[in-house]
């Protein structure tokens, strides 16, 4: 070997050595830096002509391990879906209150069964009577206030989705800008670690917000892609989009590089996934089941209200809008009810006894007439014999009585949808509905659905995740049958039918299921629809959509007339078993009180609502089972934090223990790398020697 090519060889472990040794330095420097991956010198004998000719510097590689990496992202994509979850919802359940302190929400149903059952003893007192009214208003101010602070809370985390995904962009413009950095540096084997470390710390950032693929570029950097593939960034950055409705879940859309169309991708994961989980579906969830809640307890209360009558009889009854004409609203009702006209004593005046079975009405015990649902307004006025008038005007039906007398009504076994004659009617409603609250209208297969020809209503079927799967636009169609209705909606071309069904319960509710593998869940999109002329829309009638649902806890409030003067509330009993000139109600009368106060007791059908499905249950239990229900949720949801926090440390302790600095480690490194850089300056002090050697002799 000549001594160039000892110098040579000798200047090349050289040069290796020191390259080392820097990159050992700024482990060392980095020790406690966070982010900072370890690096080594990456080297290769080099070799001419099968003969050793020293060391080749390839250039400088950090210590990673892609699986690791991989699994540190999913791990922190988990936990920070888990722990927005956690916030919100202990956020929500702080809503309602300390189940053991006095402002509970669900014990202030107790207080007002409490004070009916306080008004029945002394049923006369204004001052028991006003109480009872003031808890009322209490319950529904504190159901309106939550439900006004869940939708405060769903527009909150609307602004930080939106917030994420403007950050998302920012990271995936930087990742992928730091992929030319990369590769310049990789070309001429330049450090491009530095870049490699920030580059990797966004990616860790990007991670927390949402769920990505990431594979290493063959020329440096990394290529960043959504669970389905679509290019977010390396060759070219995405621009995500955040899209949504007040009536339709939300989704990401990415327009990739040199695209045209954006296409949505799946979030399964991440910060920006908890968020979107809590606005389109624990929210409104919680929102729905909160006004279900309200609507069966205010029903039962109405229902005993309204099988009870006030003294002096109230001199007219309004209705509320049941979003149907008169015909249908009547039929479908069975049993008999009993509608009076007493004088101020209470003494009957008279008497209309109508039997929907038979379908009949008769007055003061007289001949039987029959009636149809087309008949029913004018046999009624009829029978009334001008002591009282029934008019139908908006969807509601008004009775008045002939001054001074006065109105009162037995509900009988009188039934339609789960309500008595003057319940479903809202006669004699103690808390009224602003707008429609209650959808079991009541309809079956066979009743007119009344709305307009032509019309359109356009639902959007979406997956469980939110992405949209189709809009589907339904015309209301010429057939005039509720069965019509929802066999238009059902039609696999221009409905619903490939993704799932509409259905009509025996109480006229109105229903869809998604079916297997797409499971989707239904919104409303656009609702052009209306029940006759200026009545409801489908999905007013029915409930559909998640903004018809979750509003419902603020529609409620004591009637007017009653809150004005407590004396008006139906504390008492018709009782028609008197003597002729006996009054038929009585002041002091405290037992539509004392079923007023037992309301909660009552079963009622809780339509599938939130956590909990379709049960039957008294709106007490129910009460327990949707306090525990919160409390539920917000612990599953830490316990979900805590477990995919754990998981988080774990992974990122095992990638720390390959990628972080030793500096036991590094010690023996720095004192190898010395030794070699030792060993090849003595070769090179060897070789000049020799060479000084060589010019001496000559």
């Amino acid at each position: 070997m000549s001594l160039s090519v000892s110098l040579k060889t000798a200047a090349s472990g050289l040069q290796a050595a020191q390259a080392s040794l820097r990159a050992i330095s700024d482990n060392i420097a980095n020790v406690n830096t966070p982010g900072y991956v370890r690096k080594a010198v990456d080297q290769t004998p080099l070799v001419v002509d099968g003969v050793g000719m020293g060391v080749r510097v390839d250039g400088v590689k950090r210590i990673t391990d892609e699986y690791l990496q991989t699994a540190s992202f999913t791990a922190a994509s988990d936990a920070s879906r888990y722990a927005v979850l956690s916030q919100y919802l202990d956020n929500a359940q702080s809503l309602f209150g300390d189940p053991s302190g006095d402002g509970y929400f669900f014990s202030r149903i107790d207080d007002i069964y409490a004070a009916f059952a306080t008004a029945a003893d002394d049923p006369s007192s204004t001052l028991l009577r006003t109480q009872a009214l003031s808890n009322i208003d209490d319950f529904l101010a504190e159901a309106d206030r939550i439900n006004g602070q869940l939708a405060e809370l769903s527009d909150t985390i609307e602004t930080r989705v939106l917030a994420d995904v403007s950050r998302a962009n920012d990271l995936l413009a930087q990742i992928n800008q730091l992929n030319a950095e990369i590769g310049r540096a990789k070309l001429v084997n330049a450090d491009a670690s530095g870049a490699e470390n920030i580059q990797s710390q966004l990616l860790d950032e990007l991670s927390t917000l949402m769920n990505v693929r990431v594979t290493r570029r063959e020329e440096g950097g990394v290529i960043v892609r959504s669970t389905e593939g679509v290019l977010l960034a390396g060759d070219g950055a995405a621009k995500l989009a955040y899209n949504r409705s007040d009536s339709t879940p939300g989704y990401i859309s990415a327009l990739a590089p040199g695209g045209t169309v954006a296409q949505p991708i799946q979030i399964a994961s991440g910060e920006i996934r908890g968020l979107m989980d809590l606005r389109d579906r624990e929210l409104p969830q919680l929102s729905d089941q909160l006004g279900e809640f309200l609507t069966r307890t205010i029903q039962q209360i109405n229902a005993a209200h309204n099988a009870s009558t006030a003294f002096p009889a109230p001199a007219s009854l309004t209705g509320r809008n049941t979003g149907l004409d008169l015909p249908t609203a009547v039929s479908g009702f069975t049993g008999a009810t009993t509608l009076a006209v007493v004088d101020a004593n209470g003494v009957l005046v008279q008497r209309v006894d109508i039997d929907f079975d038979a379908g009949t009405m008769s007055a003061n015990g007289g001949p039987a007439t029959a009636f149809t649902p087309a008949t029913f307004l004018a046999q009624l006025n009829a029978q009334f014999g001008g002591q009282a008038t029934a008019t139908f005007s908006g969807g509601a039906l008004s009775l008045s009585a002939t001054s001074p007398n006065g109105l009162a009504i037995d509900e009988g076994d009188s039934k339609k949808a789960g309500r008595g004659f003057s319940h479903f009617f809202g006669l004699n409603d103690l808390i009224r509905e602003t707008s429609y609250t209650n959808y079991d209208t009541g309809l079956s297969l066979t009743d007119a659905h009344g709305f307009t020809a032509g019309d359109q209503i356009t639902l959007r079927l979406s997956s469980p995740d939110g992405l949209p799967i189709r809009d589907v636009t339904v015309t209301v169609p010429a057939g005039a049958q509720m069965s019509d209705l929802i066999n238009a909606l059902n039609n696999t071309a221009t409905g619903v039918g490939l993704y799932g069904a509409f259905s009509l319960d025996s109480e006229g509710a109105l229903t869809f299921q998604g079916s297997a593998p797409a499971n989707a869940q239904l919104s409303v999109v656009t609702d052009n629809t209306k029940r006759g002329a200026g009545g409801p829309s489908i999905s007013q009638l029915f409930g559909l959509g998640a903004i018809e649902r979750s509003s419902r806890a603020s529609r409620f409030e004591v009637a007017a007339a009653i809150d004005a003067d407590p004396t008006r509330m139906a504390f008492g009993k018709l009782d028609l078993t008197v003597a002729a000139t006996a009054p038929t109600i009585r002041p002091g009368d405290g037992r539509g009180a004392l079923a007023l106060s037992q309301a909660g007791d009552t079963t009622v059908r809780f339509q599938a609502a939130g956590s909990l499905g379709q049960v039957t249950m008294t709106a007490s239990r129910y009460a327990s089972e949707f306090g525990g229900s919160i409390g539920r949720n917000a612990a599953a949801a830490e316990t979900r934090k805590e477990g995919s926090a754990a998981v988080m440390a774990e992974a990122t302790a095992r990638r720390q223990s390959v990628e972080g600095v030793n500096l036991d480690e590094e010690l023996v490194n720095m004192t190898t790398y010395q030794q070699a850089f030792n060993a090849s300056a003595r070769m090179i002090q060897a070789a000049k020697d020799l060479f000084d050697v060589l010019v001496n002799m000559v």
